[in-house]
């Protein structure tokens, strides 16, 4: 009989709260020495949280950690690394000015006789790392100059480079092809022959059926399920993460879509890095989701349709008319507005207030000879305040004092103002309470209903679920099927919640089906 692996990493009872919302909720996780650990579930559902807390960066309110049978006591990521963690960190910690060979060994730099800081030693130990992993990086590039790609390579070199006993990969194949992937799984394998602890986060199910040997499922900061792979088929894996219950959205009331004239028809665009390909069209009248994981080009076909990245093949027409959007006011000129969703830089100026951050999209017409009209600021501010609700003690407030949901009404707002035909939204409910979630749900269906075309991106499937009426699937760049929303509603569900969440489910599978799908072509490209 096998003995059972050591524990790598034990955690128990684990409790961490933001701003009054429970992040993690009393959850264990445990992981073997010598296994590919998975870490699974929705956004929102506490994994980053959990593996920060392992990794020190935050500090658990309660519950206790061990890593190799020690207690973990003290929480920063200093002590972490000390007990042999080490975290690939899917926000990137790399520094764009300096190299990649002095990211990699950052903090940890060799030094010469003279106690000088050593650069060539870090390049061919950087060398050496991306000679293990079988990849193309140049170790004196700056980072700042490299693809997605080999910026990614370069975390995980990081990562790796700290020889860790436990190695934490968070969406470590969001950028890398598949050829990369391929090589980064070889390299696993080889770690967990080791003993490594590797513990896994992706959205990627079928990258989690071919390396994990365990799974672990949280949902709402709760531990679901810890079980083998083999346990674990995708529909189950999806059941476990969507859970019985929607989070709130079943009573969001929907029309249906009266559906106009063509307003936007993409045709076979592509952009610098993504899309591929693109073809689509969006009625007046019509709300349109784009879904797909990180990394789909969701978001970068929004900022080729708004003039930021601008397409190098493919057209663009409007109202039947070819346009070129090459810069953003080309897209404003043809009433497109894009509604980013790097809310905090690219959304508002926190500091100033409600009334200026409303006019900034317009500053050109409120400002004949050069003297900015306060009276057409007011008159923009108080409109939009009116029509969307916004609750402010006054248009003079700063933005920073408003809460997050309101937040976000001055952004869609200040686009507003532009009086678009077209208004994409880019995760326009990330980091909001339910209730304004619902409130900019209802808000989008009230702009279709008066005659604008809606694109929304949002990772969060009973969103698009409830707002869209029909869904686009990308992968990694590609669109892969066009679904409308009513297809995916199973007849036999009448309450509103289990039927949201049924959908849900079938969307899910729709996307890991996408996913599969263009592996397979990109796999069968590369042998033909």
């Amino acid at each position: 009989m096998t003995a059972p692996a050591p524990t790598a990493v034990r955690m128990t009872g684990i409790s961490k709260s933001f701003g009054g919302i429970r992040a993690l909720d009393n959850v264990d996780f445990e992981v073997h020495a010598g296994e590919v650990h998975a870490l699974l579930g929705g956004n929102g559902a506490g994994k980053s949280t959990i593996l920060k807390v392992l990794n020190g960066v935050h500090v658990p309110e309660e519950g206790k950690i061990e890593v190799g049978g020690q207690p973990l006591t003290t929480h920063t990521p200093e002590a972490s690394r000390a007990a042999g963690i080490a975290m690939n960190f899917q926000e990137m910690s790399l520094i764009p000015t300096l190299t990649v060979a002095q990211n990699i060994f950052l903090t940890r730099e060799a030094r010469d006789a003279r106690g000088m800081i050593d650069d060539a030693d870090s390049i061919r130990r950087a060398q050496a790392l991306f000679d293990m992993l079988q990849v193309q990086v140049d170790p004196t590039a700056l980072v700042g100059d490299l693809g997605a790609g080999q910026k990614q390579l370069t975390e995980i070199a990081k990562a790796i480079s700290q020889k860790a006993r436990v190695l934490i990969l968070d969406e470590p194949s969001t950028a890398l092809s598949v050829s990369d992937v391929e090589r980064l799984f070889t390299f696993l394998r080889q770690l967990k022959s080791e003993g490594v602890a590797i513990i896994y986060v992706s959205h990627r199910m079928d990258e989690i059926a071919r390396i994990a040997d365990r799974a672990t499922i949280l949902r709402d900061g709760r531990h679901v399920i810890t079980a083998p792979m083999a346990e674990l088929p995708i529909d189950v894996m999806i059941e476990h993460i969507v859970g019985k219950k929607s989070k709130g959205l079943a009573d969001v009331t929907r029309s249906d879509a009266v559906r106009g004239e063509v307003l936007l028809e993409l045709s076979g665009v592509t952009g610098p890095h993504k899309p591929t390909n693109v073809s689509l069209k969006l009625h007046r009248g019509e709300v349109l989701g784009l879904a797909g994981l990180l990394g789909s080009g969701r978001s970068a076909l929004a900022r080729v349709m708004a003039g930021i990245e601008p397409a190098v093949a493919g057209e663009i027409r409007i109202k039947g008319e070819t346009v070129a959007i090459r810069r953003p006011s080309d897209a404003i000129a043809h009433r497109i507005a894009l509604v980013p969703e790097a809310r905090a830089t690219q959304g508002i100026i926190p500091a100033h207030s409600v009334a200026d951050n409303m006019v900034m999209s317009v500053i050109g017409r409120i400002t004949p000879r050069g003297i900015v009209d306060r009276a057409q600021v007011r008159a923009v501010a108080y409109r939009m305040i009116e029509r969307l609700s916004i609750k402010t003690a006054s248009r003079d407030h700063a933005v920073s004092t408003l809460s997050g949901g309101n937040q976000q009404k001055v952004v869609i707002g200040k686009w507003l103002a532009t009086d678009p035909e077209i208004l994409i939204l880019d995760e326009p409910t990330a980091g909001i309470d339910i209730g304004s979630k619902s409130e900019i749900i209802r808000l989008v269906r009230d702009l279709a209903q008066a005659g604008k075309a809606v694109i929304v991106i949002s990772s969060e499937l009973s969103e698009l679920l409830t707002a869209c009426d029909r869904i686009l699937v990308m992968a990694d760049g590609c669109a892969h099927q066009m679904l409308d929303r009513a297809d995916l509603d199973d007849p036999a569900e009448t309450d509103p919640e289990y039927a949201l969440q049924a959908a849900e489910r079938r969307l899910q599978i729709e996307i890991q089906n996408a996913l599969s799908i263009n592996a397979l072509r990109i796999k069968e490209a590369s042998h033909g």
